[in-house]
């Protein structure tokens, strides 16, 4: 049963890795071309953390750090590209 949330994941990583690449040699403009790469880095940044590090199954005081992290992470880093 893991094992297949395990592939599921990954396969969607895998995804969205290509969606990123194909976003970034697309003729979008740059707001929207960085927003919406920011948005796919914070997505698999929280697969990774939640299913391949296990925090799903941690503390709720380390998932709430992660997500404060990286929400105020990607609001900084959105603010400083655009």
């Amino acid at each position: 049963m893991a094992k297949k949330i395990f592939l599921k994941v990954w396969v969607v990583l895998i995804l969205l890795t290509i969606t990123t690449a194909l976003v970034s040699n697309s003729k979008l403009g740059i707001t929207t071309t960085i927003t919406f790469i920011l948005g796919l880095a914070v997505v698999k940044f929280l697969g990774v953390s939640f299913y391949f590090m296990e925090l799903k199954k941690a503390h709720s005081f380390w998932k709430t750090t992660v997500l404060v992290y990286v929400l105020l992470l990607s609001i900084i880093l959105g603010l400083m590209l655009c």
